[in-house]
């Protein structure tokens, strides 16, 4: 029997953590418009107003399930929540996490630990849960969002390129555990993102930051929803411990 051949893309079960921002929301639509098949659970904590009108706008097909991604407890009954309605988990994309910059001299220790949490800790949890009922079925797609600062950490955020790298690293470890069972494990660190961060800053640091692009252009999205989407697919089965930059080309 080869194990690493997942079923047909029929009937998918998909968990997306911070399904209430610009990326989350894009990563929903990408995955409801892959399949009128595929199920999707929102996990979301606060701002639920976005997740609930995909909710809304596709009744059957997408679930709100309430989970604090820092809480090992709201990992299991989320986990637990999807088991009972659809059996299997097919797909985890953790996307939640969170900026709080600063110098490291004057960071706050709050801000330091709250970055961990939200963008490490949480990967570990939500991988460790997804992979119950993966393991049990011998199949499954774990995507995790990473950032560009894990490869090319800036001033400012040292915080949040540790924990960005460590997810690369945990990805890339959890990748080699769980291969032969037909478990993929990959990693996708975006670049400058057109989502509501970037749409706050001033014009003036906006076009430095794009001139920094050798597209001279900011990401969309969608652009990294599609590239999400295909390592949640059958064809990249053999698509493991990845770490894809979409960037725009900076080196």
């Amino acid at each position: 029997m080869t194990w690493g051949i997942i079923r047909p893309m029929a009937d998918r079960s998909i968990l997306i953590t911070g399904a209430n921002g610009g990326l989350g929301q894009a990563l929903a639509r990408a995955f409801l418009e892959e399949s009128p098949e595929n199920h999707l659970w929102l996990g979301v904590r606060a701002r639920r107003e976005q997740a609930g009108a995909l909710v809304e706008a596709h009744p059957g097909r997408c679930d709100l399930v309430d989970l604090e991604v820092t809480d090992p407890s709201a990992w299991d009954r989320a986990v637990e929540r999807i088991k009972q309605r659809d059996t299997r988990l097919e797909v985890l994309v953790n996307n939640a996490g969170h900026h709080d910059d600063h110098l490291l001299a004057t960071m706050p220790e709050a801000a330091w630990r709250g970055v961990i949490e939200s963008n490490l800790s949480a990967v570990y949890l939500g991988c460790r849960s997804a992979l119950r009922p993966m393991i049990a079925q011998r199949s499954g797609r774990i995507v995790n969002i990473a950032s560009l600062s894990a490869l090319l950490a800036p001033a400012g955020q040292a915080n949040y390129a540790a924990a960005k790298a460590g997810v690369v690293a945990l990805t890339q470890s959890l990748a080699k555990e769980v291969a032969r069972i037909g478990i993929t494990v990959n990693a996708v660190c975006p670049g400058y993102i057109d989502t509501e961060a970037l749409a706050g800053w001033p014009q003036e640091q906006r076009q430095q930051a794009r001139m920094r692009v050798p597209m001279r252009r900011f990401g969309k999205p969608e652009e990294v929803a599609a590239a999400v989407r295909f390592l949640a697919r059958p064809e990249a089965g053999y698509i493991t411990g990845a770490v894809l930059k979409i960037d725009g080309g900076i080196l």
